[in-house]
């Protein structure tokens, strides 16, 4: 049972906004600090990323545990009689509420859906895409969360910047300095 009448719950989950998130926050300074320049929520990209690094043509995604569902795995979409909903496992850091759980439970795969959907059309565009976890940003793994993402820019960086060696075509070389023709100095 809720402990919260519906108007206390209303104004609570009102109250959560999807951007400046201290998840967010962590990785915004972590990036700032260690050089990385980016972009905020870009409208023309599919999803509007949390964080765009143009330079190394990379969207950043920082989901919170319980919106995004992470590691709960959710069942196929249910029958049309609503059966086969409310079969879901919690994870460690996701616990599906017990009221109003098939409303729970859609919007979460509606917001894995969508997750999957956005990650799908950045790749065709070119784009990397990196999710990094509310959970894997608490202080007890927080520097390796955020050292292996420091490792994997670099790594599409370098993977997309690689330097390709010039081959000069193999023809008769010629020489930059030829004999001058005879008038060539005359006045």
């Amino acid at each position: 049972m809720d402990s919260h009448t519906p108007q206390q719950r209303h104004a609570n989950m009102a109250a959560i906004h999807g951007k400046d998130t201290k998840p967010e926050m962590v990785v915004r300074r972590w990036l700032w600090g260690h050089g990385y320049r980016y972009r905020l929520n870009h409208p023309r990209l599919p999803g509007k990323p949390d964080i765009v690094m143009r330079k190394y043509r990379t969207c950043i995604f920082v989901n919170g545990c319980f919106w995004h569902g992470h590691n709960v795995s959710l069942t196929p979409n249910p029958s049309p009689k609503g059966e086969g909903s409310k079969e879901i496992d919690n994870s460690e850091c996701c616990k599906i509420p017990k009221t109003n759980r098939d409303f729970w439970v859609a919007k979460i795969r509606r917001n894995q859906e969508r997750d999957t959907r956005v990650q799908h059309e950045l790749a065709a565009m070119g784009w990397h895409s990196i999710t990094i976890w509310e959970c894997e940003l608490k202080p007890k793994v927080r520097e390796k969360t955020l050292e292996s993402l420091t490792f994997t820019l670099n790594r599409i960086f370098l993977q997309d910047h690689s330097i390709r060696r010039y081959e000069i075509p193999e023809e008769e070389p010629q020489m930059a300095a030829e004999e001058m023709p005879d008038n060539y100095n005359k006045k």
